[in-house]
C-alpha cells in the first residue's frame, strides 16, 4: 500500500510539473492560481445556492411572490443574504440570511424595508454592467433554447467589480457547463475586460445508454463522474465550473468532475467530498 500510495504522488507531481511548464509558470504558482479558482468557486456556489433557495422559498409565500420583480445576493461579514425586490428595485420584500448550511437559511425576514446604501449600490452597478452588455454589440452573450437560463453574480473586489455568468438549466439530469462569462468593471459598472471561459454550451448527461440519456428508464446507467476538455484559451479548470458542478453533484450523486487540457494530457480532477482539485496523467 504504502508503494502504491507513493508512486500515485510521484504521478500527481510529475503531472502538476508539466502542467506548469505548458503554462508557462512554476509549480507554486500553478498550485496558487488552482487554489484561488478553488476559492472563488466555492464562493460562487454559495452566491448561486443562496439565490436558488431564496427563489424558491420566495414563490412558496404568496405574499412575497406577489411584489416579487428581482432579487440580489451579497457578502455580509461571514453570511450570505439574498433579498427580494419589489418592482421598483428600491424595496426589500424578503430576506433570507446563510451562513454554514446553504440547503435552507439561517434567519428569514418577511417585511418592507428601503434597501440599505451598499445593496442600492450593488444594484445600480448591476444594472448598470448589464445595460452595458445589451447595448455593445461587441460582447458574445446568449441564451441557449430548450430550457436553458443565465444567472448573474456580482462580486466587488478591490474597487472593482465582477460579473459572473453562468448558465442555468430546467432540463433533468443533465448538467450545463459552459456559456459562462467574466465581466470586470470599476466602480461605476463601466466595463473594463471580460472573457468567456468555454466556447459553447456542454450540457453533460449524468445518465448513460437507453433511448435518450437525458431520460431514466431501465436501461440507463447513473454516472459518477463528469468530464470535458477546455481550449487552451482557458487551460485551466474555472470557478464557474466548480460552481456549476456543486450546484447540480448533490442532485445526481456526482461525485468528481474532470477538466481536460486542449494541449497537454494532464487532467485536472475536482474531489466534491474533499473539495480539493488534484492533476494527474491520462
Amino acid at each position: 500500500m504504502k508503494k502504491v500510495s507513493l508512486v500515485l504522488v510521484l504521478v500527481s507531481l510529475l503531472s502538476s510539473n508539466v502542467l506548469a511548464q505548458q503554462l508557462k509558470i512554476s509549480e507554486s504558482e500553478l498550485k496558487e492560481k488552482l487554489d484561488s479558482i478553488l476559492h472563488e468557486g466555492n464562493l460562487l456556489y454559495k452566491y448561486e445556492k443562496a439565490a436558488w433557495i431564496s427563489n424558491e422559498l420566495a414563490f412558496k409565500n404568496p405574499t412575497v411572490k406577489a411584489e416579487f420583480h428581482g432579487y440580489l445576493t451579497y457578502e455580509e461579514q461571514s453570511e450570505i443574504k439574498s433579498i427580494i425586490l419589489a418592482e421598483n428595485l428600491q424595496t426589500c420584500i424578503a430576506e433570507y440570511t446563510f451562513e454554514d448550511n446553504f440547503d435552507q437559511p439561517k434567519y428569514v425576514k418577511i417585511e418592507k424595508r428601503e434597501v440599505s446604501d451598499k445593496e442600492k449600490t450593488l444594484i445600480e452597478v448591476r444594472q448598470k454592467i448589464l445595460e452595458n452588455i445589451l447595448d455593445d454589440g461587441k460582447y458574445e452573450v446568449s441564451v441557449p433554447k430548450g430550457g436553458y437560463n443565465l444567472n448573474f453574480i456580482l462580486l466587488p473586489f478591490a474597487d472593482k467589480y465582477k460579473l459572473y455568468m453562468i448558465t442555468g438549466t430546467t432540463e433533468p439530469n443533465v448538467v450545463p457547463f459552459g456559456n459562462d462569462y467574466i465581466f470586470i468593471a470599476d466602480e461605476n459598472g463601466e466595463i473594463e475586460s471580460w472573457h468567456k471561459f468555454h466556447s459553447q454550451l456542454i450540457p453533460s448527461p449524468t445518465i448513460t445508454g437507453g433511448n435518450n440519456s437525458r431520460k431514466n428508464n431501465a436501461k440507463s446507467n447513473k454516472v459518477t463522474g463528469l468530464i470535458h476538455t477546455h481550449l487552451p484559451s482557458t487551460p485551466l479548470m474555472t470557478a464557474t465550473d466548480i460552481c456549476t458542478f456543486l450546484l447540480y453533484a448533490p442532485i445526481y450523486d456526482l461525485k468528481t468532475l474532470t477538466v481536460l487540457h486542449g494541449r497537454v494530457r494532464v487532467a485536472m480532477k475536482y474531489w466534491l467530498k474533499e473539495n480539493k482539485i488534484t492533476t494527474e496523467y491520462f
